[in-house]
């Protein structure tokens, strides 16, 4: 599948590892830097989302997405593993489910860009009790997410890792550049979304980055023995 990325924020705090053990599949290994875990949250919108080498179509290839998520390994290959993915397109959170085992919900989303570069963002989970209300934006300075760094760590993984209900583990690569990743302001009005799977941020969140652009492939999932 090929798709794009608009408008990403990277929202970052870190989590005791034992909270995190209790809410991750033991199939996966725990990933942390410096003894630390960590979740993320991701506001942005999909554009072009296709079967590779199908043009998109207007009223399925785009759509916000938020999807919160942690930092997990199999067989020495680091990747992420997502609580939820919340989506304001209900066919793509069907597929998503169906083809890829991910814990996508439907949610009612608008997300509002003005001219200049500011983002607002607000999610609401369908029948829950998960919201996402932030206001966030570029600052222009250029983020070095050097090798070893925190902000590498957190940020170039490529491939996802989901369990089904049967408690079988896949694994999906992703391909694209290294992330184009600016310092960002963000300004966070709700975010309830982790507490929905029973994680507990608070305070404003460490290291937001922003991303404006960036083109993505992402291969179909592959069962792990």
């Amino acid at each position: 599948m090929a798709q794009r990325w608009v408008d990403l924020l990277f929202a970052h705090w870190p989590v005791p590892l034992d909270v995190l053990r209790a809410r991750v599949p033991a199939s996966l290994s725990l990933d942390a830097f410096d003894g630390t875990g960590w979740v993320s949250c991701a506001p942005f919108r999909i554009t072009h989302l296709r079967p590779r080498g199908v043009p998109p179509l207007p009223w399925v290839s785009s759509f916000p997405e938020l999807n919160v998520r942690t930092y997990v390994t199999r067989n020495d290959k680091p990747g992420v593993y997502f609580f939820s993915l919340d989506a304001g397109n209900p066919l793509a959170v069907a597929g998503a489910r169906a083809f890829y085992h991910l814990p996508y919900f439907n949610a009612s989303m608008r997300v509002r860009s003005s001219a200049d570069g500011a983002v607002d963002y607000h999610s609401r989970r369908r029948g829950a009790t998960a919201e996402f209300r932030a206001a966030y934006r570029s600052t222009g300075e250029r983020v070095r997410a050097d090798p070893g760094s925190l902000e590498h760590w957190l940020t170039e993984r490529y491939c996802l890792y989901a369990v089904d209900a049967r408690e079988r583990a896949y694994r999906a690569d992703i391909h694209h550049l290294p992330w184009p990743l600016e310092r960002a302001t963000v300004d966070i009005a709700a975010n309830t979304v982790p507490d929905a799977a029973g994680l507990a941020v608070r305070g404003p969140p460490r290291l937001p980055a922003f991303s404006p652009s960036i083109d993505v492939l992402v291969w179909w999932p592959e069962r792990l023995p």
